[in-house]
């Protein structure tokens, strides 16, 4: 039928849109992130110390890279979307909690990185500097970071969840569902060796590596899943 027909163009155009422009968007963030050198936490070469308050000359070079991640995070939550629309029925349950989890992992995200972007930098030129150390990104075991932490994990769970989609037996869907699963595998590792080994002081030392853990994922999948949505399109075609 015509309406179905439509129906399923638009969910693998829109799957395969969104793969390509998540796999840009991720490196665009991640090229934007390495290029600001940490002031604070377990790798900067010249700490700041608490409350933090001497910042302001770093703005906006460390908060460029918040920007593009704000896009990576939306681009992800309509990839995820696109997915579950993408998946059979026997495999909704699945997406349908990947939903869940993505949605959690956005409005945390987005919230962190609005908040950092618009109140910090402003609160600093005012003058204003009752509660920033808890705020700032330069804290490490701060409110931004651990917003992070929760944020990412949220998204490995989305991870999880989303890998049964992905059941064709061909080389392509066996790699995506199996680095979805080892991604989450690796994510509650990386969580339980840090919090094992330093307990609730664990600084940002989790966040750097979750945050690496999922822009490599996000990265990867997004061209692979691209192929899987392009390739659909070309069936809907030739029908």
């Amino acid at each position: 039928m015509k309406t179905e027909y439509d129906e399923n163009y638009n969910i693998n155009r829109m799957g395969f849109y969104s793969s390509i422009f998540l796999t840009v968007i991720t490196l665009i963030t991640f090229g934007f992130a390495i290029t600001a050198i940490p002031i604070s936490g377990i790798n900067c070469p010249d700490c700041l110390e608490y409350p933090y308050l001497d910042t302001l000359s770093q703005f906006p070079g460390d908060y460029l890279w918040m920007f593009p991640a704000t896009l990576l995070i939306l681009t992800y939550l309509i990839f995820i979307v696109s997915v579950h629309s993408f998946a059979s029925r026997k495999n909704k349950i699945f997406s349908r909690i990947s939903l869940a989890f993505a949605i959690i992992s956005s409005v945390v995200l987005l919230s962190c990185y609005f908040i950092q972007f618009s109140v910090i930098p402003a609160s600093l030129m005012n003058g204003e500097t009752e509660g920033i150390a808890l705020l700032t990104q330069y804290n490490p075991h701060g409110v931004f970071i651990a917003l992070e932490e929760l944020g990412y994990l949220m998204m490995s769970f989305s991870f999880l969840f989303i890998a049964p989609v992905f059941t064709n037996n061909n080389r392509v869907e066996n790699s995506i569902r199996w680095i979805f699963i080892i991604a989450f595998i690796l994510a509650t590792i990386a969580f339980a060796f840090v919090t094992i080994k330093h307990g609730i002081v664990r600084k940002d030392r989790f966040e750097i590596m979750v945050i690496l853990i999922n822009w490599l994922v996000l990265m990867t999948n997004g061209i692979l899943t691209s192929i899987v949505f392009k390739r659909a399109l070309k069936q809907i075609k030739s029908e």
